[in-house]
């Protein structure tokens, strides 16, 4: 009696040491876990500055044509640039890995019996084929290098600044608005350019896919239409539109000129050109701008009221705070409250007959007749399509 006793209490001792010891333990794996999630934010700038390297370098490039299923050793890649340092496949191995730990490349470990030791060989990944340049010429690299250009960067250092006193970060940089910089800096037009029409060409191409609501249209305008590339593909693929392209003088005068489309200069905050159905990013004036049969139609990323970590949403909330940094009138839009859906977010654009149509890399597909046209007001920049 007095064993089993005395006995007892030490087992439960021993018991709750067990399980002390686990809760400390999940509690240390907690802490090293949200420690290598700081210090992964606090060196964040990495990533990007890496992978926009990768690109300038052909990386992507370079294993697409060597195959579909190609893996390449660093030494390889390195072999096909105009390089004669001879750390560059060491440091390229660097760049690689960490690419890799993003899911951006894949890697597969191989053993060379010659030498007694390994080597990385590398591969694409369904990310990294964005960066690619694809058959229509295009690839996600110029809008990547649109975002660490250092027109854009050098905004970001007025951030608090605008926050604590007002004002546009862009705006208190270079003392002028973002969309009259490009006109002064020819160098920053052409990379602004041409993110415009890489990315846009990506987005059009995969909503002409799904979205059939061009089909009845007889006159298309593409208000912040930059250099055309978004109404080229619609009247492409619907060669009965007649397409308007509307945007501010120094992008309309190095807009190509396409069949069927009509390239207009102006300034979307004063007036719209008239026309069947308006495709536009930025919205405004556009009621009395299309017909009584007319329609307007939204392509736009949402932001749901409960922020979730979904890769679509952190794009979506960066591009979020990108706008922010350029322009007062740059932001997301919430979506339209609905029942059915998960989240109940409200749309600031308020209109009582919206339609969502499609939802497109993440970006919602919107078209309203002309009787809420008047209550719609959608004030983003061109930074999406």
């Amino acid at each position: 009696m007095v064993f089993l006793k005395e006995s007892h209490p030490r087992n439960l001792d021993n018991d709750q040491r067990g399980i002390h010891q686990k809760n400390n333990n999940n509690d240390d794996q907690r802490e090293d876990k949200s420690f290598s999630c700081a210090m992964q934010l606090s060196t964040s700038i990495v990533l990007p500055m890496v992978l926009d390297s990768a690109i300038e370098l052909g990386v992507f490039d370079i294993l697409a044509k060597t195959g579909p299923e190609a893996k390449l050793s660093p030494s390889q890649i390195v072999a096909q640039m105009p390089t004669k340092n001879p750390d560059a496949a060491m440091m390229l191995d660097r760049i690689l890995k960490l690419l890799v730990s993003h899911s951006v490349l894949g890697c597969t470990v191989v053993a060379d019996e010659d030498f007694g030791s390994f080597q990385r060989l590398y591969s694409l990944t369904p990310v990294s084929e964005y960066f690619v340049t694809n058959e229509d010429g295009v690839s996600l690299g110029p809008f990547m290098a649109l975002a660490q250009d250092q027109v854009f960067i050098k905004s970001w250092s007025q951030l608090n600044n605008a926050i604590l006193e007002g004002g546009i970060p862009f705006n208190r940089t270079y003392g002028t608005h973002v969309f009259k910089y490009p006109d002064l800096d020819p160098k920053f037009n052409k990379v602004f350019n041409a993110a415009m029409f890489n990315h846009t060409t990506i987005v059009i191409k995969k909503i002409l896919e799904s979205y059939k609501g061009f089909e009845q249209l007889r006159q298309l305008v593409d208000v912040g239409g930059g250099l055309g590339v978004t109404i080229n593909l619609i009247t492409t693929r619907y060669p009965n539109i007649k397409g308007i392209n509307f945007d501010l003088p120094h992008v309309i005068q190095h807009a190509p000129p396409y069949p069927g489309v009509e390239h207009i200069e102006g300034d979307m905050f004063e007036n719209i050109p008239e026309g069947h159905a308006i495709f536009m990013k930025l919205l405004k004036n556009c009621y009395n701008a299309i017909p009584n049969d007319g329609k307007v139609i939204v392509v736009e990323a949402v932001i749901p009221t409960m922020p979730n970590i979904s890769n679509s949403m952190k794009s979506t909330y960066q591009l979020d705070m990108l706008m922010m940094t350029q322009s007062t009138e740059g932001k997301e839009r919430k979506g339209p409250k609905k029942k059915s859906w998960p989240w109940q977010p409200w749309l600031d654009l308020v209109a009582s007959n919206l339609n969502v149509l499609s939802v497109i890399f993440g970006l919602w597909s919107f078209s309203s007749k002309r009787l809420a046209c008047n209550i719609y007001y959608l004030d983003l920049p061109p930074f999406l399509l």
